[in-house]
């Protein structure tokens, strides 16, 4: 079988080559997807065609993908978890030291010297006192997330001498692995913003972490703190984030999100969104998103998904796979294993794991499926989609 992969952004050409030209067609302009490739083009108002059985997002945020709608046509989203771990981390650094010795605004005051070489020298040692800084060694700083990225960032800053707080209530264990015994566990939130001298933020933007940083949590920091935001602009309430700024109690802020409240303040770097621009985080992340949608579209595995459960099941010898995605209600596989009883298929390997309101389901028989065998389970209240391989 020949699948067609349509390409909404350029992606990059390393992992375009890890789909073979003679099973997989690839184009951005093509009917009848199997598989849509995107990075930051906006599908919320995409018309989703009904071949399509699978997105792959270039990159670790889905907040340009319709996520919910795909959930329930039974279509899984793809990323590129830690991927661009290392380009972000390189970024966020840069930002703790650029707030830290006052590097941009030092610079802007530079260069704005006129007159000969000697003038400028005087009102360089005569201005250089507006921005004294400080050394990393011996500060705290506050990591908010612990993912791929915010695991990188704690480590990382060990190493510079600093003292680290993390907070994250739902790190994994492969990320617990990862993450260095020495960065000590914040007791909440509120603890680890009275704790720090530098936070960084390292969380999806959900409901829950809309306005993470607020006014409240910044008066509980340290005096001259800096806050660092490389994951979205809305975690940080940018108001009192200037007004913190304003009134003395922050030192810096440093985020890859302009807006016009922020991109003029003197003491506030912004950046045009480069957290994963490297020519490293983009091989990497379209490399790991073409395995992982090739692996779904040729076996049905499912690996960093975002809406459904991970789930890798090897391929019994001899058998047909049956792929089936369902909401996430009782009785669904006893109803689909008495559709296959019904047709005389045996079961060779079964494997249902959920995820939230939806669930995977991936079913070896011995023997073919045909067609109406597929239309019973797809008949099956709560199936969303089921295919054969």
């Amino acid at each position: 079988m020949r699948f067609k992969i349509q390409t909404l952004n350029n992606i990059s050409i390393k992992g375009l080559e890890r789909l073979p030209r003679e099973r997989f067609e690839v184009a951005s302009e093509i009917n009848n997807p199997d598989a849509i490739l995107v990075r930051s083009a906006d599908m919320h108002k995409l018309a989703l065609p009904d071949s399509l059985r699978a997105v792959g997002r270039a990159g670790a945020g889905t907040n340009n993908i319709p996520v919910e709608a795909l959930s329930k046509k039974g279509i899984p989203v793809f990323n590129a978890p830690g991927a661009n771990a290392n380009a972000v981390k390189e970024l966020v650094l840069a930002g703790m030291f650029l707030a830290a010795r006052n590097i941009t605004q030092a610079w802007s005051f530079a260069k704005a010297q006129q007159g000969d070489d000697h003038a400028i020298d005087v009102a360089v040692e005569k201005g250089k006192k507006n921005f004294v800084g400080f050394e990393l060694p011996g500060r705290t700083l506050g990591v908010i997330g612990l993912g791929a990225i915010g695991v990188e960032v704690a480590n990382t800053a060990l190493h510079l001498g600093m003292k680290v707080l993390g907070y994250d209530p739902q790190i994994t264990v492969q990320r617990a692995w990862q993450l260095s015994s020495s960065v000590e566990q914040a007791l909440s939130l509120d603890d680890l913003f009275v704790r720090s001298d530098v936070i960084s933020v390292h969380v999806p933007l959900t409901p829950d972490t809309r306005g993470l940083v607020n006014e409240a949590r910044l008066k509980l920091m340290r005096k001259n703190g800096v806050i660092l935001n490389f994951a979205r602009a809305p975690i940080v309430d940018e108001k009192a984030i200037v007004s913190a700024l304003d009134d003395g109690r922050l030192q810096g802020y440093v985020c890859d999100f302009p807006t016009n409240a922020t991109k003029d303040h003197p003491k506030i770097v912004t950046l045009p969104h480069l957290g994963a621009s490297t020519n490293e985080a983009e091989d990497n992340c379209a490399v790991m998103v073409a395995d992982t949608v090739k692996d779904y579209l040729e076996n049905g595995n499912i690996k960093n998904s975002v809406n459904f459960p991970e789930m890798v099941l090897p391929r019994a010898p001899k058998t047909s796979r049956i792929c089936i995605a369902n909401s996430n209600v009782p009785n669904m596989v006893g109803q689909i294993s008495t559709a296959l009883a019904g047709a005389s298929l045996n079961i060779a390997e079964l494997l249902n794991k959920s995820k939230g309101e939806y669930a995977y389901t991936l079913i070896d028989t011995d023997g073919a499926v045909d067609n109406s065998v597929l239309d019973k389970v797809r008949a099956i209240s709560g199936v969303l989609a089921a295919r054969v391989i």
